[in-house]
């Protein structure tokens, strides 16, 4: 292999790893009442930690995804995770959504705005159990 090949393969190995560390799987997911519409799609207004930096964004903007609050266990944390999109899939039953992380956390996996994981829990066995486990890629929004 000449320098260049090797070269590029040792670029699109980090590049994959960085990839595969943009995501996780089996994951506990459980629920939280943002209620975004009632509350006029306001971050002020619940108190979402990423309003600090993302609560003058546009209407569009804030309601384009439901929301969720963000605790790993793998990608960015804090200021870094706020306004980043993840693709949530229930693992019980293939059922995907976007949601646009607002929020922080502390469960270890994510807190999706009821709304969003009442669409995903299409089985009922979240509410049952009081959770869904979900797999998550960081995905643009």
């Amino acid at each position: 292999m000449s320098r260049l090949s090797i070269c590029l393969f040792v670029l699109l190995c980090a590049f994959a790893a960085k990839v595969a560390a943009q995501s996780a799987t089996n994951v506990r997911s459980t629920y939280h009442f943002y209620n975004p519409a009632q509350n006029g799609w306001d971050l002020y207004r619940v108190s979402a930690y990423c309003s600090t930096w993302d609560g003058n964004q546009s209407l569009e903007w804030r309601q384009r995804y439901g929301w969720t609050a963000f605790c790993g266990p793998v990608g960015p944390r804090g200021r870094d995770s706020c306004g980043r999109c993840l693709r949530v899939t229930n693992t019980a039953t293939g059922t995907q959504a976007t949601v646009r992380i607002v929020d922080q956390c502390n469960n270890g996996g994510l807190d999706l705005d009821e709304g969003v994981f009442r669409q995903l829990d299409t089985n009922g066995m979240g509410y049952a159990r009081g959770n869904l486990i979900v797999n998550y890629e960081f995905v643009n929004c």
